[in-house]
């Protein structure tokens, strides 16, 4: 499970420093302002959440626990369904993918709270 979420971490941090310099360099006058703010916030998160999924492996390491597992999941699922969605709206303007944004975050967002319990749990 560590490792899995460390290579995940790595490739999802590597694909997100690729796709911010796509959005600085290679979209910039070619789609509006808005669409590349979003653009942006799906690098954004994509981002932060590849270092959480680094964080989640590196804990597995030391305390294999079904939480951890869950929350890389949970890391895997919510910027696939979250960044992803973002960058579809970003390049084609399609509105159908919006709906999954909020079900990414939600994800992103549990990944963090089971982080959390796995802590309060292991310091007790």
């Amino acid at each position: 499970m560590a490792r899995a979420f460390i290579l995940a971490g790595a490739v999802f941090g590597a694909l997100a420093t690729l796709l911010g310099a796509f959005g600085s360099h290679g979209l910039e006058g070619r789609i509006d302002d808005h669409r590349l703010a979003v653009f942006e916030i799906g690098v954004r998160y994509q981002f932060h959440h590849a270092l959480g999924l680094l964080a989640v492996g590196l804990l597995a390491r030391t305390a294999a626990d079904r939480l951890l597992a869950w929350a890389g999941g949970l890391f895997v699922f919510g910027i696939l369904a979250f960044s992803f969605s973002l960058y579809l709206l970003a390049l084609t303007g399609t509105h159908w993918a919006g709906p999954i944004t909020p079900v990414g975050g939600t994800a992103l967002f549990a990944g963090w709270v089971l982080i959390a319990v796995h802590a309060w749990r292991r310091a007790g």
